[in-house]
């Protein structure tokens, strides 16, 4: 098994479990955002929601680590969390996205029979 790392600049999050634990959040809303990938056009919005919420949080972590003196260069890491994850994220729930049409009557009843 792999060691997690250290965590320097995550003091918030480890104040209150371990990293190991944080990364259930990671798998949990990942998982939820790759299930709404498979939801019907407009009901995705979940998804984005799910897939914001863990790098928000490191985002916010590394920040108080900033504010409270714990780790200085932690403020280029929130930068990375909020413009390469967050911006990115929020940046394609904007982009349109089409249906397929559905298929007209005669071809529908002809897959039934």
């Amino acid at each position: 098994m792999f060691d997690p790392p250290d965590g320097a600049g995550l003091e918030l999050l480890t104040s209150m479990c371990g990293l190991r634990h944080w990364a259930w959040l990671w798998i949990v809303c990942g998982l939820a955002t790759l299930g709404s990938a498979f939801l019907r056009i407009g009901r995705d919005r979940y998804g984005y929601v799910a897939a914001l919420i863990p790098p928000t949080v490191w985002a916010v972590a590394y920040l108080a680590a900033v504010i409270t003196g714990d780790y200085s260069r932690g403020l280029w890491v929130a930068i990375w969390y909020l413009t390469s994850h967050v911006g990115v994220i929020m940046w394609a729930a904007t982009v349109p996205e089409y249906s397929v049409p559905p298929l007209p009557r005669r071809a529908r009843k002809s897959e039934g029979a």
